[in-house]
């Protein structure tokens, strides 16, 4: 069985310019072999990218008997952990899945929504008119403390604030290309003391760990059932053996919330506030939209309006925050897209290929948030949180939070995109993010800070 033609490149080449110029890289692959090819991007075996529809559902559909997920994301166990829900697979995963999902949906999600609102209207209203800031860092504020306090319940304290510190300073480490060597070289990963990054990292991470096994065993010690915060959810929580989750997997869970679920958030609001703002046209229906909305709805309206929801969904087809879905391995013997696989075979859905394809989105470089309100898009034509039992499990909380934080901006601030200060995808850990930089400026913020909710 032979495997989908690669880049004629060196294989150590292919795993520098998937570091460096992932969009190149997938793209040139993509035009020269076209949409299932091979790429060698680990030592162990060659990663096949699919991007046909019909071949992403043969593998989002074929019988998990067939395909393994377990170790595929190593490249995170040094920060996530073993027992992390992106690192397991079969009955494991699944019992961690059950256990994770609740908290996320319903009104256990949305009684989160006066969290996100008002953490929102407070870094706002720290931004200084008609002086650029980052974007990127005010949305990770706001992300990080809806994290700690929908996930831990933090509001104050040493604890709240040695997290919020040490977990953007082990992130940072990942920030743009060069630092994210780090983690797909195991080569490098050597502790030569604090000053060194490995060194810092491990250092970092003991640190958090600390924090994190305290305020676990705090719950243990001191057990409120009124808590309505995620770790107290899944402490409580019980499989269909009635066993809890240990301290570690709360531990490798937690760690998995913290890093997932606030990174990507950031980068996908940082983009979308991008977009509304280089496109006038997309900000004044945006605009318009929900100042007929007007500022006594229902939370749970809001987050259904028709063109906020497709701006949302547009920034994250334009940009998917994360590029491929978490590969499965073969197995058996096993077609896929018309090919054969042997057992052994790394295969991942690749996302950002997928949300190119000219016949899915016509003119697929241009931000239209309409053509979410024209077509209905299939579970295989539109996955930016993955696909079939490995989907994101925090997706819904992730969309309410995007909708609610933007809707708190625009309803309370004017900004305007400093002129020509160009704003390019590059690599953040294993996603991709906007570049950096001051970029955005508040031109005018309105007299009375209003909630465009009542939660």
């Amino acid at each position: 069985m032979e495997l989908p033609d690669s880049p004629k490149i060196p294989k150590f080449m292919q795993l520098v310019r998937w570091i460096y110029q992932p969009l190149q890289l997938m793209e040139a692959s993509a035009k020269a072999h076209g949409d299932c090819f091979t790429l060698w991007l680990t030592n162990k075996r060659p990663l096949v990218f699919l991007s046909n529809p019909q071949a992403i559902q043969e593998l989002f559909t074929t019988p998990l008997e067939q395909l393994d997920a377990r170790g595929t994301a190593q490249i995170l166990q040094p920060l996530v952990g073993e027992n992390s829900l992106l690192l397991l697979s079969g009955e494991t995963h699944q019992r961690q899945r059950k256990l994770l999902t609740p908290p996320f949906h319903g009104d256990r999600m949305r009684a989160y929504g006066d969290i996100i609102t008002n953490i929102t209207k407070e870094v706002i209203s720290n931004w200084q008119l008609g002086k650029p800031f980052s974007v990127r860092d005010s949305m990770q504020e706001i992300t990080l403390r809806v994290i700690l306090q929908a996930v831990f319940g933090l509001r104050e304290g040493e604890r709240y604030t040695q997290l919020q510190k040490r977990l953007c300073d082990i992130l940072d480490l990942s920030g743009s290309a060069l630092r994210s060597t780090l983690s797909f070289l195991p080569a490098l990963q050597i502790d030569l003391g604090s000053w060194s990054p490995w060194g810092y990292f491990l250092r970092q991470r003991a640190a958090i760990d600390q924090l994190l096994y305290a305020e676990i065993q705090d719950r243990r010690d001191h057990p409120d059932p009124s808590r309505t915060d995620i770790l107290s959810l899944m402490m409580a929580a019980r499989d269909e053996n009635g066993e809890a989750m240990t301290d570690v997997e709360l531990r490798d869970e937690l760690m998995t919330l913290l890093v997932a679920g606030h990174e990507t958030t950031a980068s996908a609001l940082t983009w979308a506030l991008y977009w509304i703002h280089k496109l006038p046209q997309v900000r004044e229906k945006l605009l318009a939209e929900l100042d007929n909305f007007g500022d006594n709805g229902d939370v749970n309206e809001i987050t259904r309006l028709p063109y906020l929801t497709a701006v949302c969904q547009e920034t994250l087809r334009i940009y998917p925050i994360v590029m491929v879905t978490i590969p499965r391995i073969t197995k058996t013997n096993l077609e896929i897209g018309g090919h054969q696989f042997a057992p052994g075979t790394m295969l991942v859905g690749c996302i950002y290929l997928m949300h190119r394809r000219p016949d899915l989105y016509p003119q697929p470089q241009e931000f239209k948030p309409e053509r979410f309100l024209e077509k209905q898009y299939s579970l295989y034509e539109y996955l930016p949180f993955g696909g079939s039992n490995r989907r994101c499990v925090g997706m819904a909380f992730a969309l309410y939070e995007m909708k609610l934080i933007l809707a708190t901006v625009l309803a309370n601030v004017d900004l305007a995109l400093v002129d020509n200060y160009p704003v390019k995808p590059t690599r953040r850990g294993v996603t991709l993010a906007p570049s950096g930089g001051k970029w955005l400026i508040a031109t005018a913020q309105h007299q009375k800070i209003k909630n465009p909710v009542e939660v």
